[in-house]
């Protein structure tokens, strides 16, 4: 503060007015700042950060949900980020998305693997499962076995495919813009894994 006050010139009335003001006004954006910070979201004791980057693309929360099964068990939450100006509604064009998973309770790597097969199968034709085939194969191949509180980050980027990551963890990338369409379908699909979170998930801010 004295340092500040050193560059005040009191035998000018109008400069020092000018300098008192310009502090005030710098102190009032501070403390705006320091008043509406980012904050993160937090669901059923499970924090989402309000914004991630994916090799430098930021993507932003979009909402959090809860998953149940058979109505009275909590079985995970998700959260969705979306790239800059992507709406909801977007969300298996070809754009910048990330869904990511927080469990409740412990998966076996062999149900990850055949419940992301038989839903994706359920979300395309024939023809559509068909072209993407090998690409479910690859995908299914880097899921691992998880304990609660494990955490799966999906990622798909514009010319760089789909990611699946474990607990920060990079499993591995499968390119393709029809394969990110068909793995997202899992959950935002017509045939999706459950309609009540994917309305809250989709839901506009």
């Amino acid at each position: 503060m004295q340092s500040i006050l050193k560059r005040f010139d009191f035998r000018r009335p109008w400069a020092a007015f000018r300098s008192a003001r310009g502090c005030a006004l710098v102190w009032l954006a501070l403390s705006l700042g320091a008043s509406t910070p980012t904050l993160a979201e937090e669901i059923e004791g499970v924090e989402f950060a309000a914004e991630v980057k994916a090799r430098e693309v930021p993507l932003r929360l979009n909402a959090v949900g809860l998953l149940r099964y058979m109505v009275f068990i909590k079985a995970y939450v998700a959260a969705l980020y979306l790239g800059p100006d992507v709406s909801p509604e977007q969300i298996l064009d070809d754009v910048p998305r990330r869904l990511e998973i927080e469990y409740f309770y412990p998966i076996a790597q062999a149900d990850f693997v055949s419940s992301t097969e038989e839903t994706i199968r359920k979300n395309l034709s024939a023809e559509e499962f068909a072209a993407v085939e090998t690409d479910v194969a690859k995908f299914n191949a880097l899921y691992r076995s998880i304990e609660p509180g494990d955490r799966y980050a999906l990622t798909y980027l514009p010319g760089i495919g789909t990611e699946l990551a474990l607990n920060g963890e990079t499993l591995g990338v499968v390119p393709g813009t029809a394969f990110g369409r068909a793995v997202f379908s899992i959950w935002f699909g017509p045939a999706e894994i459950d309609a009540s979170l994917k309305e809250t998930l989709l839901q506009s801010r």
